[in-house]
């Protein structure tokens, strides 16, 4: 779907819902529905079709038919459903699938917005209501245009397993750097949500655990093959504080830095 294909078209806000708990949801024919996730990460699932994990954002098509939100157990999750209507309604809207988006931060302050004004119950006079109607219509239109012009952008750069895969390549090259998860995502493109459900789908473990365990090995074959002080060791590979390291190596091998040594000096 492309964004140019939203010019002749009006999109109007039939409902809101803002929710944290799994809900099972109603397809209504016409009637689209963007997910946008606020905090944390979801899955959806279609009957007949794999689970789908969203961090960001997804547009829901009624030909896909009902479907169920599930929330992890242990996770705070925060999203809102959008119900809307394009017009004129002979039109085919075909937006379906993930959404991806550098500008949550623009995104999220014009949901609030919206879901600000529509639980407002003030009495309005015509003209409010006819502005009101007209505020939130150019919102979501905005929210809309956003999320499909950004997608195209990262589409065009690379597929998001490809991202991940640089990523990976990156980390295994500049471990000893100082490297921070809102760096890596922007460099992979993607949300700090998104770059990390991702991250964690491909390699089994967060980032922080990767970038640990690959710092650790490169310091055990250190200890093993050159003289260099442990707070020398600790520096190359890329920890500030010695102290840091020494309990992240005695946490991930058994042993502290100087227990290591002296064992393996042995053999």
């Amino acid at each position: 779907m492309n964004f140019h294909q939203m010019i002749p078209l009006v999109p109007l806000i039939d409902h809101i819902q803002v929710a944290s708990s799994a809900l099972a949801v109603t397809s209504l024919p016409r009637k689209y529905q963007l997910i946008i996730v606020r905090q944390g990460h979801l899955t959806l699932h279609f009957a007949g079709h794999e689970p789908i994990i969203c961090s960001q954002a997804y547009a829901c098509h009624p030909d896909q038919g009902d479907y169920t939100i599930q929330v992890p157990k242990t996770k705070i999750v925060d999203y809102v459903i959008i119900t809307y209507t394009m017009l004129p309604e002979d039109h085919h809207w075909t937006l379906q699938g993930h959404l991806t988006t550098l500008s949550e931060i623009k995104i999220h302050y014009m949901l609030d917005e919206i879901i600000r004004r529509t639980q407002d119950h003030d009495p309005l006079t015509i003209w409010e209501d006819t502005t009101h109607i007209m505020r939130m219509r150019m919102m979501l239109e905005r929210i809309l245009f956003i999320y499909l012009h950004e997608s195209d952008l990262t589409h065009e750069k690379k597929s998001a397993s490809e991202s991940i895969e640089g990523t990976i390549s990156y980390i295994n090259e500049h471990y000893m750097l100082e490297l921070t998860l809102p760096m890596l995502a922007r460099r992979a493109g993607m949300s700090v949500g998104y770059f990390t459900v991702l991250f964690k789908k491909m390699t089994g473990t967060t980032l922080m655990s990767y970038l640990y365990a690959l710092r650790i090995e490169k310091a055990k074959i250190m200890f093993l093959q050159t003289d260099l002080l442990a707070k020398e060791i600790a520096s190359r590979v890329g920890f500030v504080d010695y102290f840091h390291f020494s309990k992240v190596f005695k946490k991930r091998t058994g042993y502290t830095p100087s227990e290591y040594v002296t064992i393996h000096a042995k053999i």
